[in-house]
């Protein structure tokens, strides 16, 4: 890593922090403003020409702590310490965002996913061109808080750009996904907030991409045939799919304890978000501090110029995603004479015609036309389960409204500056910023917090009842996905009086649960957050009540529910409770599975592609299972890819013999039904797959899920969704590679976090990827290492901490004039 003119510095400011260290550690309170004026005041009034700079402390696994003098200057120390991690990814999601990806990457290459949905390159760049061209972020950026964002944030996003920028011109790139390529290029304030809408976007018009650049009305011959429809059952069973926050490859858990569970009266926190272990939707771990304005640590989202999840010396949050549904259609009901036209209380209101042109490498630019509505884009489909057909009479709009929302990091901003739960409730309340998450939180004081305050259509019960056509009226009430009938001006979404933007629900209708002895989520609904002080009340878009839950979130509340109970918590528990790795399914059915492979007339059962398979060894290894994925786990391979067989094939009705009762949430269903036929297929194709990858059945779950860094095989402990564990890991199935020997999505940034009085916050962190994903990094595969024996960072927060590093290494960057 190069840091030129301000690696240089860095000798000289050590030795000044050594010879300066007692004084400093005795008097740590005022160290961050004293730091902050050496920043800016040592060498006369400023950097050269008045530049931005700020001081970067780097202690153990490359974790910068960001000291600047005000927002500006905080953003550029981001945006540089954020550049010498990830250039590469940065500037690909750069790319992204600027509609380019098809001049350098070519039309037909797959996205990676991280900044929309989009299949291709040429869907990514049509839609994200459109943005661009149409000036939306520009108009975001203009509108006055509190419905736009902040001068804090704009000044942030400023100070990002000049970063990135001055560490592009500063440094040579040793990443190989992007040396010397014509692509990483310097960005401005615009382009930083075009990423920060892109995120916000992601659950709505981000996930609509392919169906929005899609959209074309009928030709002319085809007005007269016979019109094609949706299925509305069909429609409900794939918006239900669509919409399913445990297919999502972003997901989490997070669990706040309340003072009365804990061993000293203060609060604890454990936030285990579910993220991409590759590309432009990372974490990145650092402290930001603005002396007597802000002091946080945590992760941020790569680009983004806030901290998104952390703690600071009073409170901790983390994120879940929701499921609430971020957005919804409008029917039109199209002008006979002109399928560009829609009827509005039967008058007609032409569509916006929007010419989209996309460079494109080694061709000619790709021309196409978007249509938009007063409701949003025309969409042709939401997913490939869901057609949406834009025919002569009927055409289907789509309403996000967090295309109308840069607030995000404004919320962020506002929860690293809060003081306790209640100042976190606050600033979601007042900034109502987050687009698709959950928060839960704990503070020092022993309170905890859950809300979904989320950025959602105003859609009540009512309203859908109401106005929802034939198709929403079987969407609406299997995935929270309204249609609306939008030739009826009073079937128009309302506002409440507390919202910031119109068309949305202000924060008071948001489910919300205080000060309850634990609050948790794991991607399900808000119902059973606490599931003694179930949540109700709230309008279906919110998510359901009464439904079955994940076993992942039946196997947390278990876990937490039994934690709370025990009492005396300390951090060291919330550790210990990541790493559990126990496996609900495991412990529901792994005992009868083995008995019914025990029962199986001569040992023997038929695979799927007619082979009858020698099962009889799997008995045995089923049932001396641990029921844990730890790394030494023998029998957890076998049980998972049994599982997941098992699973895919035979509906919960056939599954369980004890059926799901509301009044039972977390233990049923349960009881499996060993005389099930898919029992003995799953046995049998598991065991068939297995023997032919050469894997042994009772085979360490390490040895054949791992990553590989640096030509190091790293054992990789944790389980699927399927399986339900807290510890989730994703990852693709590759026999030949030896199994699953390289992980998609799945624990990221996890935090521990308690308060022990002082000033100083209890906390343990991990990154599981690391901080780089330049392989020339030293810290590019460090934390991995670290996850794969679970084992932790201590977090430095306080002053103190920084100082004594062992690893401390002082940056000073400077922008050049």
């Amino acid at each position: 890593m190069r840091y030129s003119r301000g690696h240089r510095r860095t000798r000289p400011l050590l030795r000044r922090l050594a010879t300066a260290g007692a004084a400093l550690l005795a008097a740590t309170a005022a160290f961050p403003q004293a730091a902050a004026t050496a920043a800016t005041d040592r060498e006369g009034p400023g950097p050269s020409g008045g530049g931005l700079s700020a001081v970067l402390r780097y202690t153990e696994n490359g974790i910068p702590h960001i000291l600047a003098r005000d927002y500006a200057h905080l953003g550029f120390g981001t945006g540089w310490a954020q550049a010498a991690d990830q250039v590469c990814v940065l500037a690909d999601g750069f790319v992204t965002v600027a509609g380019e990806r098809s001049r350098w990457f070519g039309p037909d290459a797959a996205t990676d996913g991280s900044l929309s949905s989009a299949g291709r390159n040429l869907s990514s760049d049509l839609y994200f061109k459109g943005v661009r061209d149409s000036g939306t972020v520009e108009r975001l950026l203009a509108t006055p808080a509190p419905a736009g964002p902040s001068g804090n944030l704009k000044e942030l996003m400023r100070g990002w750009a000049a970063g990135y920028n001055a560490w592009l011109a500063q440094n040579k790139i040793s990443d190989p996904a992007c040396k010397g390529a014509g692509w990483v290029r310097p960005v401005t304030a615009t382009d930083v907030a075009a990423r920060g809408f892109a995120v916000s976007v992601l659950g709505g018009q981000g996930r609509g991409v392919d169906g929005i650049t899609a959209a074309q009305p009928p030709a002319p011959a085809a007005r007269t045939a016979v019109p094609e429809t949706v299925d509305p059952e069909r429609a409900a069973a794939a918006a239900k799919e669509f919409f399913d926050t445990a297919r999502y490859d972003r997901g989490s858990n997070a669990v706040a304890f309340n003072g009365s569970t804990t061993a000293n009266g203060r609060g604890l926190l454990l936030g285990n978000p579910h993220y991409p272990w590759q590309g432009g939707r990372r974490f990145w771990q650092s402290q930001q501090t603005i002396p007597g304005e802000l002091n946080v640590s945590g992760g941020s989202l790569l680009g983004t110029t806030v901290v998104n999840i952390g703690f600071n010396e009073k409170v901790a949050w983390s994120h879940t995603v929701a499921t609430g549904t971020p957005v919804n259609l409008h029917q039109l009901s199209l002008d006979p004479a002109d399928p560009t036209a829609y009827l509005v209380d039967g008058k007609p209101e032409r569509m916006t015609r929007r010419e989209v042109t996309v460079p494109v490498a080694g061709g000619d630019p790709v021309t196409r036309t978007q249509w938009w509505t007063r409701y949003g884009p025309v969409v042709s489909h939401l997913g490939a389960g869901l057609p949406l057909p834009w025919t002569a009479g009927t055409a289907y709009a789509l309403n996000d409204p967090n295309a109308a929302n840069l607030r995000g990091s404004d919320t962020a901003l506002a929860m690293g500056r809060a003081r306790s739960v209640a100042g976190i409730k606050d600033a979601l309340e007042h900034t109502q910023g987050l687009p698709w998450v959950n928060t839960v939180a704990a503070d020092s004081a022993g309170g905890t917090l859950f809300t979904q305050s989320q950025v959602l259509p105003r859609i009540t019960d009512e309203l859908a009842a109401r106005c929802s056509t034939p198709l929403g009226r079987a969407t609406y009430p299997s995935s929270g996905l309204a249609v609306l009938d939008g030739s009826r001006g009073d079937c128009a979404i309302g506002s409440d009086p507390d919202a910031v933007q119109p068309g949305v629900f202000g924060p008071a209708k948001a489910p919300t649960l205080t000060d309850a002895p634990y609050a948790e989520n794991s991607n399900d609904s808000a119902w059973l957050a606490n599931s003694e002080r179930p949540l109700t009340g709230y309008e279906r878009i919110w998510g359901n009540v009464g439904t079955p839950r994940s076993l992942r979130t039946r196997g947390a509340l278990e876990d937490v529910a039994a934690m709370a109970a025990r009492g005396r918590l300390t951090v060291a528990d919330l550790q210990r409770h990541q790493f559990a790795n126990r496996v609900p399914a495991g412990d529901l059915a792994a005992a009868d599975a083995a008995a019914a492979c025990a029962a199986l007339p001569g040992g023997t059962a038929t695979a799927g592609n007619g082979t009858v398979v020698d099962v009889s060894a799997a008995c045995a290894v089923l049932a001396g299972w641990d029921r844990t994925v730890d790394s030494s786990s023998r029998g957890a391979l076998l049980f998972d890819r049994f599982w997941r067989k098992l699973t895919a094939s035979t509906p919960p009705g056939e599954l369980w013999l004890v059926p799901f009762s509301a009044a039972d949430p977390v233990r049923t269903p349960r009881t499996l039904n060993r005389a099930a036929p898919g029992i003995g297929r799953a046995l049998a194709d598991a065991v068939l797959e297995l023997g032919t990858a050469t894997i042994a059945l009772d085979a360490p779950l390490g040895e054949h899920q791992f990553v590989v860094r640096g030509g190091q095989r790293l054992p990789v402990s944790g389980g699927t969704e399927a399986l339900g564990v807290w510890n989730k890991i994703e990852a693709p199935w590759n026999a030949a590679a030896g199994g699953y020997p390289e992980v998609a999505h799945g624990s990221s940034h996890i935090q521990a976090v308690g308060w022990d009085g002082s000033r100083c916050p209890v906390a343990r962190t991990l990154l599981t990827y690391s901080q780089s994903a330049n392989p020339n990094s030293p810290y590019y595969a460090d934390q991995t290492r670290l996850f794969a024996g679970e084992r932790w960072v201590t977090s430095r927060f306080c002053e103190r901490d920084i100082l004594t590093s062992p690893r401390l290494k002082v940056v000073w960057p400077r922008e050049r004039r």
